[in-house]
C-alpha cells in the first residue's frame, strides 16, 4: 500500500476555545421562568341586559391558581357534597361517636412499645434446656365409628363425635420414653404439623384430640428444668389450633355475607378517583369489597364485625366447639384449649370475652402445682392481651391471685418434689421468671402510677420476695424503677440470699438504669451499693454477667476515673485461671458500651486499664472483631485529623492486630473490610506542616500493613498528595530541602508499586506518580515511572478478574493508554535519548502486544497516537505543567523535530490502512466501514487537507465507509453538514472542494 505523507493542521487553541463558548443571552426579569409558580388567567364573560338596549357583554379577568380536579368537578367534591347534605345534628352525633370509638380502639390495640411474646420465645428455648431423658404419652384412639353405614341424623353425628372423644380419653396409650431434648422438640413439631394436616383433611375431631393430648403434657413436671421450654412448644400448637378455629368460623360468616363489608378510607378514595376519571371518559374498574391475597387481619378490618350479624350456622359451629371443650374431663387441657379459642367468643356476644376471662382466671385456682399454675396464668394473660387488652380487671385478678399462692413455692410439697428431682432452690426459682415477667409486663402496660406503686408495696410485704422483686424490675417501666432506685436497693438488701441470688436482682436493676436516669443526687451512692455486692462475687460467670450491665451505667453518668476503676476490677476477677476465655461475649459487650460513650479517643486511650482490658481477648477471631468495632467507632466519630501520639500508637497496634489476622483462607470481603478500616485510620492522621513526620508515619505504616493491597494503594496516594501539598506550600519553587523531600516521596512510590498484584492498579499508579513527579520538576524520576509503565504493558493478560468474573482486558488497556498519551504530550525529551523516545518505545510495545483476532482496539490506539503526534507538532501545546518546559519550548518548531514527527505519523497511518485492507479479506465489512469513517474524522480534525495526497486519502476513506452499504447514513449526513459549515470559516475554503467530492450513498 502506498505511503501517504502526513501534514498536521496548524491549530489556534485560544481561538477554537473562544468559538466553542456558548453565546451569552441577556435575561430580562419579566420573562417566563420555569421555577415560577404557574398562574392561570381566567376570563369570564357575562351578558348584561339593559333597558332599551341590546344585550352587551362585559368581561372580567382574575388571576388565580386553578385546581384541575376542582375544575373537572365544577369546584365540588363528592365526599364534601355528602357531608354538606347530612343533618348537622346527626353529623355532630356521628363525630362524637367516632371520637369515642377511636378512644376505645386506642385502648384495645397493643402498641409497638409492648414487647411481644414472639421476641421472648427464642430466649426461653435457649435458656431452659436439659440433658435428662424426656417422655411423651401418645393417645392413639380407636377406629370405632369410622366404618359402617352413613349417618344421616345430626344427633347421631354429634353422638358419634362425643364417643370419639371418650374413646380418645379412655383408649389405648403409647408412651415414648428416653427422648433427648431435640427428639422431644422434633416430636412436638410433628404433632403441630399433624394438627394442620388433620384440619386440612377435614378431620376436626382428630385435630382436637391432638390439642388435648399436647395440653396434658403441661401437667407433667417430671423434668422440671425443661418446663418453660415445654410450655413454649405446647402453646405454639394451641395458638395454631385457636387460629384455625377462628378462621373457619370467620370464613363461614364471610361466605354467607352475614358480616357487612364497610368501605375503608382507601376504598372511599378509590371510589372518588373512579368518579373523577369518569368525567374524562377513562375507564377504571370499580373498587371491590375485598381482594384476594389479604390476611385475616386485613379482612377483619374491612368488615363491620358484630355478633348480631353472625349467621346461625356460624354461631352453632362456634357453640359446638365450646361444648366439645367443656366435655373435657381434666382441668388443665380444658383450660388451655378453651383459652386458645377465647377470641371465638366474638361470634356469640359482645360481652363473651369479658365474661369468660374471670371464669378462666378462677379455673386456674384449681391447679395445685405453683409452677404449672403460674404458666397457666401467663398463657391466659397472653391470650387476653391479644384479644382484649382493654380488660385490665382479669389481668389484675391473675396477679393478686398469684400473690395469694406465692407462699406455696416455699411450702413442703414443692420442697419434697425438688428433693426427689435433685434440684436446688436457686435453680428452681428462676423457672418462674418467664411467666412472672410476662404477667407483670401485661399488667404494667400503660398502667397508672398508683397501680404500679400498689403492686410494688404488696410485693414488699411478702416474705422471700426476691423472685417477685426481680419480675417487677424486669417488667415495669424503666423510668418507674429509676426514680425509686434507692428504694429498690433497700429491698434487695433485705432479701434472703439463699432462694434468689442478690446479684441477679442488681443485674435487673442495672438493666433499668441503663435505659432511664436515676436522680442525680443518688447516682454515686447507687453505684457504690451495687458494686459492693458485685465485686464480692466469687463465680466469674455471675460476676461478669452483672459487671457487663453496670459498666454502661458507669460510662453514662461518670468520668474516665470511675470507668478505669470498673475495668480494673473486671481484669482482676477475670484473669485468674483464664476465666475470661469463657466470657468473651460479655467482655465484647463491655468494650462496645465503653466506646459507645467515649467518642473522644484521646480520653478513651488515656484510661489506664483500657488496653490491658483488650489483652484479655486471646482468641484471634474475637480479638479481631473487637478491633473492628473500635475502628468503626473511630471512623464514624473522629471529625478532625489527629497527631496525638497516644491515639496513633494505640490505633496502630489495633490495626496491626487486624492486619496480622489475614491469611490464605481469609475471604475477599473480609480483606476489603479490614482494608477499609485501616485506610480510614490512615486518612485521619495528619501532622500539619511537619511533612517529614508525615512521611515517616507512611513508611512505618507500609511496613506494618504490607499484606493488604488496598492499604498500600492508599499509602501511595497519600504520599503523592503529600508531595503536591509540599509543592503548594512552596508555590512551585522548591528549595534544596523541599526538592530532596519530594524526591523521597517519589522514591517511596517507586519502591512500593512493584509489590502490588493488580496489573492495572500498578499501571495507573505508575502514571499517576509520574504526573506528580513531573509537577514537582523531578524529570528523571518521571521518566522512570513512565518507562516502568511501558515495560509493564506486555504483561497485561487478555482476561482479568473483575468482581469475580473474567472479562477482556483490551478496553481497560485502551482507556489507560489514552490517558497515558495525554500525559506524554507535556513530557520533555531526555537530552541523552532520541526524539520522542517514550512515544517510540510505547509504539514498539503496542506493535508487539498480542491482540485478539477480531479486535480493533490496536487501530483505535494508533488513531489516538496520531492525535498525540498532531498535537506535538503544534507551535504551542494545548496545556503545560508549571515550570516544566515541554517539547514545544525545547524544539521551538524545529524542522528536524517536525520531520521525525511526520515520519512517525506516516508509520502509524500505514498500520491503520493495512488493517483496513485486512478487514476486506476477512469480510468484516461493517467493522471496516466504522473504522474507515473514524479514521476519516481523525484526518478531518487533525490533518492539513490542503495536501493533495491527504485530501485524496480522505476521499478514499469516505468511499470505503459507504462501499458495501454498511455506513450509518445519519452519521454521514451530519459529517458532511459539519464539513460544509467549517468551509465557511476563514482559511477553510479548501473544504468546499472536499465537500463536493464526498457523495452520499442512497438507500437504494
Amino acid at each position: 500500500m502506498a505511503v501517504f505523507p502526513w501534514h498536521s493542521r496548524n491549530r489556534n487553541y485560544k481561538a477554537e476555545f473562544a468559538s466553542c463558548r456558548l453565546e451569552a443571552v441577556p435575561l430580562e426579569f419579566g420573562d417566563y421562568h420555569p421555577l415560577k409558580p404557574i398562574t392561570v388567567t381566567e376570563s369570564k364573560t357575562k351578558k348584561v341586559s339593559r333597558k332599551g338596549s341590546t344585550s352587551s357583554t362585559s368581561s372580567s379577568s382574575s388571576s388565580s391558581v386553578v385546581d384541575p380536579l376542582s375544575s373537572v368537578l365544577d369546584g365540588t367534591d363528592p365526599l364534601s357534597m355528602f357531608a354538606a347534605s347530612a343533618d348537622p345534628a346527626a353529623l355532630a352525633a356521628t363525630t362524637e361517636n367516632s371520637r369515642k370509638k377511636r378512644d376505645r380502639d386506642d385502648n384495645s390495640i397493643v402498641g409497638s412499645d409492648f414487647e411481644p411474646w414472639a421476641s421472648k420465645r427464642g430466649e426461653i428455648l435457649a435458656r431452659y434446656t436439659t440433658t435428662e431423658k424426656l417422655s411423651i404419652n401418645l393417645f392413639m384412639g380407636s377406629e370405632k365409628g369410622k366404618a359402617g353405614t352413613a349417618i344421616s341424623a345430626m344427633s347421631e353425628k354429634v353422638r358419634t363425635r362425643l364417643e370419639e372423644l371418650d374413646d380418645f380419653e379412655e383408649g389405648s396409650q403409647k408412651e415414648l420414653l428416653n427422648l433427648t431434648q431435640q427428639d422431644y422438640v422434633n416430636r412436638i413439631e410433628e404433632l403441630n404439623q399433624s394438627l394442620k394436616d388433620a384440619w386440612a383433611s377435614d378431620q376436626k375431631v382428630k385435630a382436637l384430640k391432638i390439642v388435648i393430648q399436647c395440653s396434658k403434657l403441661l401437667s407433667d413436671t417430671s423434668v422440671i428444668q425443661f418446663y418453660p421450654s415445654k410450655f413454649v412448644l405446647i402453646t405454639d400448637i394451641l395458638d395454631t389450633f385457636g387460629k384455625l378455629v377462628y378462621e373457619r368460623i370467620f370464613s363461614m360468616c364471610v361466605d354467607n355475607h352475614s358480616i357487612l363489608p364497610v368501605p375503608s378510607a382507601a376504598e372511599r378514595k378509590r371510589a372518588y378517583l373512579y368518579k373523577l376519571e369518569q368525567a374524562h371518559s377513562t375507564f377504571i374498574p370499580p373498587p371491590s369489597a375485598s381482594s384476594s391475597g389479604t390476611s385475616l387481619e386485613d379482612e377483619e378490618m374491612a368488615y363491620h364485625f358484630s355478633p348480631e350479624n353472625v349467621n346461625d350456622t356460624a354461631k352453632e359451629t362456634c357453640l359446638n366447639w365450646f361444648f366439645k371443650i367443656a366435655s373435657i374431663r381434666e382441668l388443665i387441657p380444658r383450660f388451655y384449649v378453651e383459652a386458645s379459642i377465647l377470641k371465638c367468643n366474638k361470634f356469640l356476644s359482645k360481652t363473651g370475652i369479658s365474661e369468660c376471662l374471670p371464669r378462666l382466671t378462677c379455673m386456674v385456682r384449681g391447679i395445685g402445682d405453683p409452677l404449672v399454675s403460674v404458666y397457666a396464668r401467663a398463657y391466659l394473660c397472653r391470650v387476653g392481651m391479644e384479644v382484649a387488652p382493654h380488660l385490665k380487671e382479669s389481668l389484675d385478678k391473675n396477679f393478686f391471685d398469684f400473690l395469694l399462692t406465692f407462699k406455696q413455692i416455699h411450702g413442703d410439697t414443692v420442697q419434697n418434689q425438688l428433693v426427689l428431682q435433685g434440684v436446688e432452690l436457686p435453680s428452681y426459682l428462676p423457672l418462674y421468671s418467664p411467666a412472672m415477667d410476662w404477667i407483670f409486663q401485661c399488667i404494667s402496660y400503660h398502667a397508672p402510677e398508683a397501680l404500679l406503686t400498689e403492686m410494688m408495696e404488696r410485693c414488699k410485704k411478702l416474705a422471700n420476695n426476691a423472685l417477685l422483686l426481680n419480675s417487677v424490675m424486669s417488667a415495669f417501666r424503666a423510668e418507674f424503677i429509676a426514680t425509686r432506685s434507692m428504694d429498690f436497693i433497700g429491698m434487695i438488701k433485705e432479701c434472703d440470699e439463699s432462694g434468689f441470688p442478690k446479684h441477679l436482682l442488681f443485674r435487673s436493676l442495672g438493666l433499668n438504669l441503663a435505659l432511664a436516669n436515676p436522680p442525680e443526687s443518688d447516682r454515686l451512692q447507687i453505684l457504690n451499693e451495687a458494686w459492693k455486692v458485685i465485686t464480692k462475687l466469687k463465680n466469674p460467670q455471675d460476676y461478669i454477667n452483672c459487671a457487663e450491665v453496670w459498666v454502661e451505667y458507669t460510662c453514662k453518668h461518670f468520668t474516665k476515673r470511675e470507668v478505669n476503676t470498673v475495668l480494673a476490677d473486671v481484669i482482676k476477677h477475670m484473669t485468674p485461671d483464664r476465666a475470661f476465655e469463657d466470657s468473651y461475649p460479655q467482655l465484647q459487650s463491655i468494650i462496645k458500651k465503653v466506646i459507645a460513650h467515649f467518642h473522644d479517643f484521646s480520653v478513651l486511650f488515656s484510661v489506664e486499664k483500657f488496653l490491658p482490658f483488650l489483652d484479655m481477648f486471646q482468641k484471634e477471631s474475637v480479638r479481631v472483631e473487637v478491633c473492628k468495632c473500635i475502628m468503626e467507632v473511630f471512623i464514624k466519630h473522629q471529625q478532625e485529623p489527629t497527631k496525638d501520639p497516644v491515639i496513633l500508637n494505640a490505633l496502630l497496634h489495633i490495626c496491626k492486630t487486624m492486619h496480622d489476622s489475614v491469611n490464605a483462607l481469609t475471604l475477599e470481603d473480609e480483606k476489603r473490610m479490614l482494608a477499609y478500616l485501616i485506610n480510614g485510620f490512615i486518612k485521619m492522621v495528619s501532622f500539619g506542616r511537619d511533612f517529614e513526620q508525615q512521611l515517616s508515619f507512611y513508611v512505618e505504616a507500609r511496613s506494618m500493613f504490607c499484606n493488604l493491597e488496598p492499604v498500600l494503594v492508599q499509602l501511595i496516594h497519600s504520599v503523592n498528595r503529600l508531595a503536591m501539598e509540599t509543592r503548594k506550600v512552596m508555590k512551585g519553587n522548591h528549595s534544596r530541602k523541599t526538592a530532596a523531600f519530594v524526591r523521597a516521596c517519589v522514591a517511596y512510590c517507586f519502591i512500593t508499586i512493584p509489590s502490588l498484584v493488580g496489573i492495572f492498579t500498578r499501571l495507573n499508579l505508575y502514571l499517576h506518580s509520574g504526573q506528580v513527579a513531573l509537577a514537582n520538576q523531578c524529570l528523571s524520576q518521571a521518566d522512570a515511572f513512565f518507562k516502568a509503565a511501558i515495560s509493564l504493558v506486555p504483561e497485561v493478560p487478555k482476561m482479568i478478574n473483575i468482581d469475580g468474573k473474567m472479562r477482556p482486558s483490551e478496553s481497560f488497556l485502551l482507556e489507560f493508554l489514552c490517558n497515558f498519551f495525554s500525559t506524554l504530550l507535556i513530557v520533555p525529551d531526555h537530552p541523552e535519548h532520541g526524539v520522542l523516545f517514550l512515544v517510540r518505545e510505547l509504539l514498539n510495545v503496542i506493535q508487539d502486544y498480542t491482540w485478539e483476532d477480531n479486535s480493533d482496539e490496536k487501530i483505535r490506539i494508533y488513531t489516538c497516537v496520531l492525535h498525540l503526534l498532531s498535537a506535538m507538532s503544534q507551535e504551542t501545546y494545548l496545556y503545560h505543567v508549571d515550570k516544566v518546559d515541554s517539547n514545544d519550548s525545547l524544539y521551538g518548531g524545529d524542522s528536524k523535530f517536525l520531520a521525525e514527527n511526520n515520519k512517525l505519523c506516516e508509520t502509524v497511518m500505514a498500520q491503520i490502512l493495512e488493517h483496513l485492507k485486512t478487514l476486506a479479506k476477512d469480510e468484516a465489512l461493517k467493522r471496516q466501514s466504522s473504522l474507515g469513517l473514524s479514521f476519516f474524522n481523525s484526518i478531518l480534525a487533525h490533518g492539513d487537507l490542503r495536501s493533495n495526497r491527504l485530501n485524496q486519502l480522505s476521499v478514499n476513506l469516505w468511499h470505503l465507509a459507504q462501499r458495501h452499504g454498511c455506513a450509518d447514513t445519519r452519521t454521514m449526513v451530519k459529517t458532511l453538514e459539519y464539513i460544509k459549515k467549517r468551509s465557511k470559516h476563514p482559511d477553510m475554503g479548501h473544504l468546499t472542494e472536499l465537500a463536493l467530492r464526498l457523495p452520499l450513498q442512497t438507500r437504494t
